[in-house]
């Protein structure tokens, strides 16, 4: 397993994203949307807070994650904010499809709820492409319901988005 997990949920090969990581960022995300027809990344319009990784989830509380493999390359990521007092936003969960089914992912959530209950969150929010069922999946087996709100993002792929939530 390249990114090995530690019966605790820790994740070896965490640590905060820095703006040196945008170039990882984009190729990681080029080589999951990938798996989506009509699925695009645009790095200049779309995604500004990955041109920045480091800087971008900087307020308060905010986290912003990646997994390196063996290697040292960027293999996964994870962010989390707090767009109002009691709730955590999760965002940005990506993992390369050679890392997918080894339970990274899922680690990953868990680390987001974790933070977000040290730092008050009693609920958390996300919002997912509608195309990316098998996330969708993850979600709700880790105990995200889908809301009835979506919502439309102006952007290359003309996304549209579920929102999820979960009690913590």
């Amino acid at each position: 397993m390249i990114v090995a997990l530690l019966e605790a949920e820790e994740i070896l090969g965490l640590r905060p994203a820095t703006d040196r990581d945008a170039q990882d960022l984009f190729g990681l995300l080029a080589l999951c949307f990938a798996d989506y027809p009509g699925c695009f990344i645009d790095p200049h319009d779309d995604l500004p807070d990955l041109r920045t990784p480091g800087s971008s989830f900087g307020e308060t509380n905010e986290a912003f994650w990646v997994a390196e493999d063996e290697r040292g390359r960027v293999c996964a990521c994870v962010a989390v904010s707090f767009p109002e007092l009691g709730t955590a936003e999760l965002h940005r969960l990506y993992v390369r499809p050679d890392q997918r089914g080894k339970g990274l992912g899922g680690s990953l959530v868990r680390k987001v709820e974790r933070h977000a209950r040290l730092h008050g969150a009693t609920r958390i929010v996300l919002w997912s492409d509608s195309r990316f069922s098998a996330a969708h999946g993850l979600y709700q087996r880790l105990g995200y319901n889908r809301a009835e709100e979506k919502r439309e993002l102006d952007d290359i792929s003309h996304s549209v988005e579920y929102r999820f939530e979960k009690d913590l």
